[in-house]
């Protein structure tokens, strides 16, 4: 949870803590993107592999809105959640690696993060599947009678999927603490939001299912933390989901292999002047919040955690063949037996 100052006369709305936190822990996702970037090039990290630079504030500022009992659910561009949660970035990189100290073993690869300790419910590969997941993993922690709520995170492609709306009805049904949010970046791989449908304020197809539903800078991490604490306060007091729209953008590509030829290089550099990091950062030097020597310390720290995330991912071993076979099911115990 964020912590607002007290100062009457401060010009920041937060405390240092927290601007620490979101400029270092967008940092780390950035260098952790650059990194896996590289690696790829280099044939050490194969498959699919989506980057999430360029849209860090709509992590960033939604994990200090929520707390650590609250669930997390995302589509495949899904490394730099777990790093701000505080995933070990020693387990992503491995998961990358395909190595069998990665969050899931090695199985799951750049698409499939997931972190139970942490809440995080996951990377899904196909689009949309985790819409009525976020739905249920929401409906669950009602009926369990707790006051967390899930945040459901989707592309604008995602959007079109018939599933969006089947969840989008049902949350409202049954007043589900769940918060939806669609990073809209822009393209549905490489195909703009404008020649994929008639509307283009996504937001708005909420207000069908009478959801209340907003559009929020997602360049703009103070905005996202804001925008995410006031929906996560609705869903607490039993008043249901919310529809947000993170309007991002990502400075590379859909996946490694897109040479983004649907987009000029003049669009990606007028949005590089929104960095959501170089805004924070602005933010902090700005107001004096930290001193350089800080800010040089997260800068260190941060780079150290991604060269030992290599290191460690590179000295992992291998998975033996035998454990493709593990933990494709569990075993419960249910307190009724079906005849």
């Amino acid at each position: 949870m964020a912590k607002r100052t007290t100062a009457s006369k401060s010009k920041v709305k937060y405390s240092k803590e927290t601007y620490a936190y979101w400029y270092e822990s967008m940092l780390l996702m950035r260098r952790f993107e650059e990194k896996a970037g590289q690696l790829y090039g280099q044939q050490k990290i194969r498959g699919f592999c989506h980057l999430y630079i360029g849209q860090e504030a709509c992590a960033s500022g939604a994990i200090t809105a929520l707390t650590k009992d609250d669930k997390w659910i995302t589509a495949y561009r899904c490394h730099a959640h777990p790093l701000g949660l505080g995933t070990d970035p020693g387990a992503v990189m491995a998961e990358l690696f395909g190595k069998i100290t990665g969050t899931t073993k090695g199985k799951g690869g750049s698409m499939h993060i997931f972190d139970k300790e942490r809440n995080f419910m996951g990377g899904h590969g196909i689009v949309g599947a985790q819409v009525p997941m976020g739905l249920g993993i929401g409906f669950a922690e009602k009926y369990k009678g707790t006051q967390n709520v899930c945040i459901c995170k989707m592309g604008d492609g995602a959007v079109r999927q018939g599933a969006f709306h089947e969840a989008l009805n049902l949350a409202m049904i049954y007043k589900s603490p769940v918060i939806f949010v669609i990073e809209n970046n822009g393209y549905a791989m490489g195909t703009s939001v404008a020649r994929t449908s008639n509307v283009t304020e996504l937001y708005q197809l909420g207000e069908a299912y009478d959801i209340p539903s907003f559009p929020v800078d997602g360049m703009n991490v103070e905005a996202i933390h804001e925008a995410v604490a006031e929906a996560a306060e609705r869903a607490r007091k039993g008043d249901g989901p919310t529809l947000l729209e993170f309007r991002t953008y990502r400075f590379k590509g859909h996946s490694m292999s897109d040479p983004q030829k649907y987009r000029t290089k003049e669009e990606v550099e007028e949005y590089k002047m929104k960095d959501p990091i170089e805004q924070v950062l602005k933010t902090i030097q700005d107001n004096k919040i930290m001193t350089e020597d800080e800010i040089s310390e997260i800068n260190a720290r941060v780079k150290k955690k991604v060269t030992d995330a290599v290191k460690f991912a590179e000295e992992s071993p291998w998975p033996e063949g035998e454990v493709a076979f593990q933990d494709v099911y569990v075993q419960e115990d249910y307190p009724f037996v079906m005849e």
